[in-house]
């Protein structure tokens, strides 16, 4: 029997968008937030470096606006960016209030600098800023009498009147597997929010957390939603190459405050690629160093801040630096041995500038979302300054709208599991997986090809055909679900790819070397998607 649960707003993700939404409701909407894992087992506890926003006063908005718009590729959208970068200090100042502990110096907050940055603007804690975060709001979290958290529980699909044959489409919930017992639950909401995070782990090297599996993304368009901008998956410079590291991040502020990037011989290289050498943007480096490492057969190149000292090191990167001793890298006296891996998915859910998506009810907030911020590249540290500004758009939105008190009354239907039985060949999830980030890896990353991208094409088709029998027939799983999730946002992520006849920001291909005339988005629109005029 599924069992069913009744709130106002489900919020579906715990990272920096999923909480701060929930804390910023109005404390009479009954809230759920849902965790797949532990609540500090997303990509938001990982984030080191920090936050960019208009704090000091020899920095100006617009030229936050003009960092973005150009790491963007030209492709961000104005209002999108201006949005967003007007609404940073608050945000800022609402965490402040909240408590977290970002770093002082003297009687100011400390500000870093970044690639792409033309200012010092990044404020942080440290070098673990979205742990200070994350813990904080939690805690805020759990004092809220309105908010109930909820962990081990992986959403399933979302719920719409579309899908129960019913007109006025809206989305009413959404069907809820909780790990730890396998049972499915129901969960009904007058409003729905995606705040599950990227796609990274769609790449066999990533920097993200093994939850970002692009739920959220796939169930919306599952939904009949469009998404945009998949194609630009943004590979992070540097992180640690060590086989028991599972590629922990090295901050970018590393290269902010003067590390230097060397080849295998000790040299920099940088200078031959862009004229910002170490500050070029993320998209610029990271082809730099998969260009060198291809050139010179080498598993890694080298990230050097060693002429520092120890003392700046340890008060500015303590956390890199008790990670990296470690393994047994001393980076006060050598330099950090790195790769380029997955990071950021800069495409997402098409949604407003209040994070509405195309399914009235639903919302999507921080990395699921495309909001048109990010363009064809992420300006580094804009990512949690977008879930803090969108979750409050969002937050304002819902609270100025009533529960849509009828739908509490539908009739929706419990989760049927009567025709499945336990896998005993769960085997074929594991190599299902394993194939999928290997080939998204050779086929669709740094650099790609037209060929390539088809034989992409051809792999993930028929893998979605083995997956799509294997759910049919057995008992979901977590690792079902993602699996699941992660080939259909693939399979999105190729076809974007295909689309795209030209080479901006994160998306280089060497048969369409060139930009084209014209800026354009990719969009792609689902079979069920409806148009303004078939909603009601």
């Amino acid at each position: 029997m599924t069992s069913e649960h009744l709130y106002d707003v489900l919020i579906i993700g715990c990272g920096a968008a999923g909480l701060s939404l929930a804390l910023k409701l109005p404390a009479h909407k009954r809230v759920a937030v849902l965790s797949k894992g532990d609540l500090t087992s997303g990509s938001t506890w990982l984030a080191q470096g920090g936050i960019a926003a208009v704090l000091d006063e020899t920095d100006t908005a617009s030229d936050h606006v003009c960092d973005t718009m150009i790491a963007g590729g030209n492709l961000s959208r104005q209002a999108a960016v201006e949005y967003t970068v007007t609404h940073g200090r608050e945000c800022i100042e609402w965490l402040i209030e909240q408590g977290v502990p970002f770093t002082r110096e003297d009687s100011h907050y400390h500000l870093t600098k970044e690639g792409g940055h033309s200012h010092r603007r990044i404020i942080h804690a440290a070098d673990a800023t979205g742990q200070a975060v994350q813990q904080t709001l939690i805690e805020n979290a759990r004092k809220a009498p309105n908010i109930d958290l909820y962990e081990s529980c992986i959403a399933v699909d979302l719920i719409t009147r579309h899908k129960l044959q019913l007109s006025a489409n809206r989305c009413v919930g959404a069907y809820v597997l909780d790990n730890r017992t396998g049972a499915v639950k129901l969960f009904r909401a007058g409003h729905v929010v995606l705040a599950t995070g990227g796609a990274s782990k769609a790449y066999l090297y990533s920097s993200n957390s093994d939850g970002a599996s692009g739920d959220g993304i796939a169930m919306a368009w599952r939904a009949g939603c469009r998404v945009a901008n998949l194609e630009f998956n943004q590979f992070h410079p540097t992180c640690l190459y060590h086989p028991q590291a599972k590629s922990f991040l090295i901050t970018e502020a590393v290269r902010g405050e003067g590390g230097h990037l060397l080849l295998p011989d000790g040299s920099r290289f940088m200078s031959r690629f862009d004229p910002r050498e170490e500050l070029a943007p993320r998209d610029i480096v990271a082809r730099a160093i998969d260009h060198e490492m291809k050139r010179l057969g080498c598993d890694c190149l080298y990230l050097d801040i060693s002429h520092k000292s120890p003392e700046f090191i340890q008060s500015h990167f303590p956390t890199i630096r008790q990670r990296c001793l470690e393994f047994g890298i001393d980076i006060t006296r050598e330099p950090i041995p790195i790769v380029p891996a997955a990071h950021y998915t800069c495409g997402g859910v098409v949604t407003d500038i209040r994070g509405r998506t195309d399914v009235p009810g639903l919302y999507a907030i921080g990395e699921t979302a495309f909001t048109g911020l990010h363009g064809a590249n992420r300006l580094a540290s804009n990512s949690l300054l977008e879930c803090l500004v969108f979750a409050s758009a969002a937050a304002q939105d819902i609270a100025g709208q009533q529960c849509m008190a009828q739908d509490s009354h539908l009739k929706v239907p419990a989760w049927d599991a009567s025709q499945v039985t336990d896998s005993d060949e769960d085997v074929i999830i594991s190599h299902n997986w394993d194939e999928l980030r290997r080939f998204m890896w050779d086929y669709v990353g740094i650099v790609r090809t037209t060929k390539r991208l088809q034989r992409a094409k051809h792999r993930v088709d028929l893998l979605q055909q083995e997956i799509t029998e294997y759910y049919s027939n057995y008992r979901i799983t977590r690792d079902l679900l993602e699996l699941r999730n992660l080939a259909l946002v693939s399979d999105l992520i190729i076809q974007s790819a295909m689309q795209r006849r030209e080479s901006r920001g994160l998306h280089y291909t060497l048969d369409y070397p060139d930009l084209a005339p014209e800026a354009r988005d990719t969009i792609l629109t689902p079979v069920n998607y409806l148009w303004p005029d078939q909603v009601h």
